[in-house]
């Protein structure tokens, strides 16, 4: 289990990059800041080179002998590096493989249905595993089950392709679908709420709505508006109804 971040009193990461006085070797294979090499320097050279141009002597290539190194403005170069990974994390498309099983003997019903279940997860941009079992003699048949695989997948050509073609393991037969270029380059569309239906104001009756109240009150208002009125106002008129 990770440590939480508040509780960890280990020293932080350093950055594993040699710069500047941390380049410990005697010489280096100088990069200039235009991309031209420059050649193979003393290190006391290539870092007053790199300072004379207010820029950072980076060590870009520690396994090579002698090392390369390259002159430029070290921030600016982890900003650019961290822009990168960033816009390559997300154009990275996450793929999850399902698995789905069936029986060489399979009933119409629940083919159906696992071929529902296969064409939800193409749909959802996931690979889709499907595996025939073979029990018994079943084994000593495997066209079977390389009939049903084929049928599958055919059934499916609109929205998935045959990544890996059936191939028999043992007593497993296995195929594995992958969602076509179609699927993989449309968008999931949005779950929108439906609009509210409006609702019926007093008095009218909307297609569909409630029917406006009817009066129990005094003078034809509903009671309780008739409830909230004096006793002396309600007295007088009733004595006016009357």
């Amino acid at each position: 289990m990770p440590v939480p971040k508040k509780f960890d009193r280990r020293p932080p990461e350093r950055d594993p990059t040699r710069i500047n006085e941390r380049i410990r070797v005697p010489e280096v294979r100088l990069i200039g800041e235009d991309g031209n090499q420059i050649g193979v320097v003393k290190t006391d050279e290539a870092l007053r080179y790199a300072q004379e141009r207010d820029l950072d002597l980076v060590e870009v290539a520690p396994d090579a002998r002698p090392p390369v190194c390259r002159v430029l403005d070290y921030s600016k170069y982890k900003y650019e590096q961290a822009q990168k990974q960033k816009a390559a994390r997300k154009h990275q498309q996450q793929i999850t493989i399902r698995e789905i099983k069936f029986r060489p003997k399979i009933a119409q019903n629940d083919y159906d249905t696992k071929k529902g279940h296969v064409r939800r997860f193409l749909l959802g941009k996931d690979k889709v595993k499907i595996t025939i079992m073979f029990r018994g003699r079943e084994v000593t048949h495997p066209e079977r089950g390389t009939a049903l695989l084929d049928r599958l997948a055919d059934e499916l050509s609109d929205i998935g392709v045959v990544e890996q073609s059936p191939l028999q393991d043992g007593r497993n037969m296995t195929m594995m679908l992958a969602p076509s270029k179609a699927v993989l380059a449309a968008e999931k569309p949005d779950g929108g709420e439906k609009p509210s239906d409006a609702k019926a104001t007093d008095g009218d009756t909307a297609a569909g709505g409630t029917k406006p109240r009817t009066s129990n009150g005094i003078d034809g208002r509903p009671a309780d508006v008739a409830a909230q009125q004096p006793a002396a106002q309600r007295s007088s008129a009733s004595a006016d109804a009357a």
